[in-house]
């Protein structure tokens, strides 16, 4: 059975009588039916009836359906609403524009818009350079993607991919006081893309792509590399590397093995599972086995057209042949980045007796391996130094940086990774990230 999660969660608002034992009655019906009851608000009163809302997490929407059917079936309670509390939260979206300078009299416009605008526009006219210094340029990244990949949805354009692009514009302000913004173009084109980027890139600071699918992902990034004058991180790829490197290393610690001891057996070989394999292979892991749906990859392999050449020429140096199941016996790691239910009980057991430390990208489990550890401290340190450029260098001070975070008293099995609010985990990586950005 699916764990409940606040993602699905709902306030059902219920008129019934108000006796003692209604209250009770609406909580012993969301118990019955597995849900987890959060909160239980009378909201009116009178001598004949109340009104009560029910906020309880959910496992699924036909979870919810059931505790609405339940609440519903109790003697005397009509249930007025039923509110899908994440879809509350997006009611209007999530971000807005605020600005940062007073608006309130005439001398105000008189220097904010015109006449005293065109000052500043003829000083960046005569010294671009100046648009960092004068305009929100230093510190605004476009969050851009195309739809094709987003999250576990798989190519669902980029109208339906704008709340996860604005759910990461939110977490750059959040947690690294980035301004971010939303770019959802309406072309899959590799040429269009390119080209729509480096044509849009001159009033921002950095570029952080987000949900193109593989191997698409890999030409765009390396192209506006080399186009642009700003850096270009994918973090599917990069974000997603840097914070496995982070808990492997700490993991690490407490199994007492070194990297270059490991076996390490992959699923998955699209955008982040390549980066995470390159990743570990700069720190030092070589011994690296990467399975997709066509089994194991290995050089030269038939049909690989999708795979990367450097998976195909850097991983499985031992030519293992066959299925994911099969290379799992005695491996020290298992990295999943393809889909769910791919492993058995008994795969899990034929790995090495360490292998006890799971890491997982949910939040409702201990280890959370999630992006938002690394993307918005790198783009803040890469911003402050005014950084145009992204090396295996930053990467790797980063994942070190956010490994860091977690002291030796806090280690242990169930703590490899630092919780995504500590407010030290941000600064931490800007500041390892702008080190190595401003050496380079």
């Amino acid at each position: 059975m699916a764990n409940n999660s606040p993602g699905y969660a709902i306030t059902l608002r219920v008129e019934l009588s108000p006796e003692s034992s209604s209250t009770a009655s609406l909580a012993q019906a969301v118990i019955d039916t597995g849900a987890a009851l959060t909160a239980l608000d009378v909201v009116e009163s009178s001598h004949e009836r109340m009104v009560v809302d029910v906020t309880c997490d959910t496992s699924d929407p036909d979870h919810a359906d059931r505790v609405t059917a339940a609440i519903a079936g109790i003697a005397g309670a009509n249930v007025r609403k039923v509110s899908d509390r994440t879809f509350l939260l997006h009611l209007g979206g999530k971000l807005e524009v605020k600005p940062k300078v007073p608006l309130r009299t005439r001398d105000d416009l008189s220097r904010a818009y015109t006449p005293g605008v065109a000052r500043i526009c003829m000083a960046i006219y005569e010294e671009p350079s100046d648009a960092r210094r004068l305009t929100i340029k230093r510190n605004t990244v476009a969050v851009v993607t195309d739809g094709s990949a987003v999250l576990g949805l798989g190519n669902i354009g980029p109208a339906a991919a704008l709340p996860v692009m604005e759910g990461k514009a939110a977490l750059f302000k959040q947690f690294a006081d980035v301004d971010a913004w939303p770019v959802c173009l309406d072309t899959q084109d590799v040429d269009e893309i390119v080209r729509t980027v480096q044509i849009l890139a001159p009033v921002y600071g950095g570029i952080n792509l987000e949900d193109i699918s593989a191997p698409r992902c890999f030409e765009i990034e390396a192209r506006l590399r080399e186009l642009l004058d700003i850096p270009v991180f994918h973090d599917d790829q990069h974000g997603t590397a840097i914070v496995v490197l982070a808990a492997l290393t700490n993991a690490l610690k407490i199994v007492k093995k070194n990297p270059a001891d490991l076996k390490i057996v992959m699923s998955g070989a699209g955008a982040a599972g390549t980066a995470v394999a390159q990743l570990l292979y700069e720190a030092g892991m070589k011994n690296i086995t990467a399975y997709d749906t066509e089994g194991a990859i290995y050089k030269d392999r038939p049909n690989s057209e999708s795979t990367s050449e450097w998976m195909m020429a850097n991983t499985n140096k031992a030519g293992v042949t066959g299925k994911l199941g099969d290379g799992l016996a005695g491996a020290d790691v298992f990295i999943g980045v393809s889909a769910p239910n791919i492993l058995t009980e008994a795969d899990v057991a034929s790995m090495a007796k360490h292998a006890k430390i799971v890491a997982t990208g949910r939040s409702d489990y201990p280890n959370q391996i999630n992006n938002v550890l690394a993307f918005p401290g790198i783009f803040r340190g890469l911003l402050d130094a005014a950084s145009s450029k992204i090396t295996t260098e930053t990467l790797l001070a980063a994942a070190h940086a956010i490994a860091g975070c977690v002291s030796p008293e806090q280690l242990n099995a169930s703590y490899i990774v630092p919780s995504v609010f500590d407010p030290k985990v941000a600064k931490s990586v800007a500041k390892a990230v702008e080190d190595v950005a401003r050496k380079a």
